[in-house]
């Protein structure tokens, strides 16, 4: 009987390869919400981390643009994207981008 040995680079290499395949299957499952060009508030909301009244108070001081149809609130991610570059003050705009994903 042969005896295998695992090294630390092996399993570094194993682990990296799981991480590949499970961002793979993630972009599989959920291209739609990565393309869409309208979100909805939920979307905005989960996407910036912010709760529902924040979100409805940003709409009412016009610090983001939106768009009503049947009831329902639309946003349009280059605007809301474009929004976001304009009243960066604070955090890099590449950082920002990385932690939202857009």
């Amino acid at each position: 009987m042969e005896i295998e040995l695992i090294t630390l680079a092996d399993l570094q290499s194993l682990k990296q390869e799981i991480l590949s395949e499970i961002r793979e299957l993630i972009k599989q499952k959920s291209p739609a919400f990565n393309e869409k060009k309208w979100l909805k508030s939920r979307d905005v909301q989960r996407l910036l981390g912010i709760s529902s009244g924040t979100l409805q108070t940003l709409r009412n001081q016009e610090k983001i643009p939106f768009t009503r149809l049947g009831g329902v609130i639309y946003y349009d991610r280059q605007e809301l994207e474009k929004c976001l570059k304009e009243n960066d003050q604070n955090e890099n705009w590449e950082g920002l981008m990385k932690k939202f994903r857009i």
